[in-house]
């Protein structure tokens, strides 16, 4: 039998099930790979206290991937949301020691509500201790700004100095998403000689909570199936783009993408590929 590709999300967990390990682990598992989670800390307002992030401690962590990887092992891994100096140091360790080599950090640094998702002594060792090991980092406009000490990223032309700036930091690629920008929801990516722009149209929709955490979950997904780089970013973001048409929302809260859509719809979003 061959079995399926075997992939770790090392993020927080999101109560209302949008993002987080709950949006990695439906990426997972519509991509047909077998998902492990280590939760590095519980996302969700507590009614008396108003604490927005719940960290759980190094032991946790450190039991969490332990389990894993005796269990049944990894053949690549993401980082989202790791929250402090002390947990990304530690998640480094374990990695490094561990020989993966698939490994994609999404820079998780604020959510969807502004809740603050990565404490600022954390910036540093995030840029020196775990991008230098990835594979691919995967940050949206406002994470590559804050790494790159507040630069102000406004057009495509800054999209890629970003992504060529952020490559010293030692990754082999670098995805720099422009989806926050206006037109076109266009995103570049470096691999230290060429950029490559990847464009999709702009859904006209608020319901795009763990957009990020997807994207990169099936950037990681497909790494692990044995796709390259492009290939893996060029499918996932046609895998988020079609997520993202279908959102949704129970409330008058920002609702979530919708994991499903392309399984359920027979097709996917026609992205265009290009050398820049």
């Amino acid at each position: 039998m061959n079995y399926p590709s075997r992939v770790m999300t090392i993020a927080g967990s999101a109560a209302g099930g949008s993002a987080g390990i709950q949006a990695d682990l439906k990426t997972f598992q519509e991509l047909d790979v077998y998902g492990m989670s280590i939760v590095t800390a519980i996302v969700g307002r507590h009614p008396d206290t108003g604490k927005n992030v719940h960290s759980q401690t190094i032991e946790a962590i450190e039991a969490q991937f332990d389990t894993a990887i005796k269990q049944v092992g990894v053949d690549g891994l993401k980082t989202g949301m790791l929250f402090s100096e002390k947990v990304i140091e530690t998640v480094g360790g374990l990695i490094r020691n561990s020989g993966i080599k698939t490994v994609v950090v999404d820079p998780v640094m604020i959510g969807k509500m502004n809740s603050k998702l990565l404490k600022d002594d954390a910036i540093e060792a995030l840029k020196h201790q775990l991008i230098p090991m990835a594979t691919i980092i995967t940050p949206n406009v406002p994470e590559a700004s804050m790494l790159l000490d507040g630069r102000e990223i406004d057009s495509i032309d800054d999209l890629q100095q970003a992504a060529v700036e952020l490559h010293r930091l030692g990754p082999k690629y670098v995805l720099v998403k422009g989806g926050r920008l206006a037109g076109p929801a266009i995103d570049v990516l470096y691999d230290g000689r060429k950029l490559t722009a990847f464009e999709a149209p702009r859904i006209d929709t608020v319901n795009t909570s763990g957009a990020g955490c997807t994207y990169s979950a099936a950037i990681a997904a497909y790494l692990t199936k044995g796709k390259p780089v492009t290939e893996a970013v060029h499918l996932a973001k046609s895998f988020v783009t079609t997520a993202i048409a279908h959102g949704f929302s129970y409330t008058d809260i920002v609702g979530p993408t919708y994991h499903a859509a392309e399984r359920k719809n027979g097709e996917a979003h026609r992205i265009i590929v290009k050398t820049i």
